[in-house]
């Protein structure tokens, strides 16, 4: 699927236009004029359609004229693992979106559950908190275990899946 956004001016006496790809919003940027025939410079840029998580990175990375053409590299170049790890890293975790940011460069562990509690559970299965024997898990407090997760790990939501994830 492809993604479409609008480049909406903020000169009011100009109106938007709908483009696919960096090269689209080049040719039809430097043609559109305002109505005196002045050339319009700066517009705000606006998801319309595409995949929910093309439309996550968008408001992530907070998509502009500066970064316009990174954005469309990253949709057509990046798995979405690699977007959801820069959705997390600049949406969440305060990072920054450059020319040549990369999703490898970010430091942030990614899990696949709905719960803190389900964390816990996995963390404990995978001996996290050492060998302790089966019998005895079922005695173990894994909200309380959940409760502690919670003060290195937060919870989001990409592209309607729930995550748990830590920045480094």
């Amino acid at each position: 699927m492809t993604v479409q956004l609008h480049a909406q001016p903020y000169d009011i006496s100009a109106a938007g236009f709908y483009f696919d790809s960096y090269d689209d919003y080049a040719e039809k940027a430097a043609a559109l004029r305002n109505d005196y025939g002045d050339p319009v410079e700066e517009f705000e840029i606006q998801f319309i359609d595409g995949e929910a998580i093309d439309c996550d990175l968008v408001h992530a990375i907070g998509i502009n004229q500066a970064n316009l053409k990174q954005f469309f590299d990253a949709v057509g170049d990046w798995d979405d693992d690699d977007k959801t790890r820069v959705i997390l890293a600049v949406g969440e975790c305060g990072n920054s979106f450059d020319a040549d940011t990369q999703p490898s460069e970010f430091e942030v562990d990614i899990y696949h559950f709905d719960t803190m509690r389900e964390l816990a559970v996995h963390f404990v299965e995978e001996g996290l908190f050492g060998d302790i024997p089966e019998q005895l898990q079922f005695y173990l407090d894994y909200d309380a275990i959940a409760r502690d997760l919670e003060h290195d790990y937060s919870e989001a939501r990409v592209a309607g899946q729930s995550l748990i994830y830590r920045c480094a």
